[in-house]
């Protein structure tokens, strides 16, 4: 695993008995289940980013009355 940086957190007590029981469901440590969760809610980041993206360049594109591949080709001049 190259680096490892050794951290303490701090969980509702609740949630940190969901995250042992999912450790132990799945045949991982505490350590890998969290792991596991903050990738995937960067995942999460990105795509919501991404998202975000692109609506902003449909609504552009809509404005210009971009509306297809053919619209869009002959915007371009293709």
């Amino acid at each position: 695993m190259g680096n490892v940086v050794k951290k303490t957190i701090s969980l509702p007590a609740a949630l940190a008995r969901e995250a042992e029981a999912l450790a132990r469901a799945e045949g991982k440590t505490l350590s890998a289940v969290v792991q596991d969760a903050l990738r995937q809610a960067r995942v999460e980041r990105r795509l919501q980013e991404l998202r975000g993206v692109q609506g902003f360049w449909s609504r552009k594109a809509r404005d210009k009355g971009i509306l297809t591949e053919q619209d869009l080709e002959r915007y371009l001049g293709a």
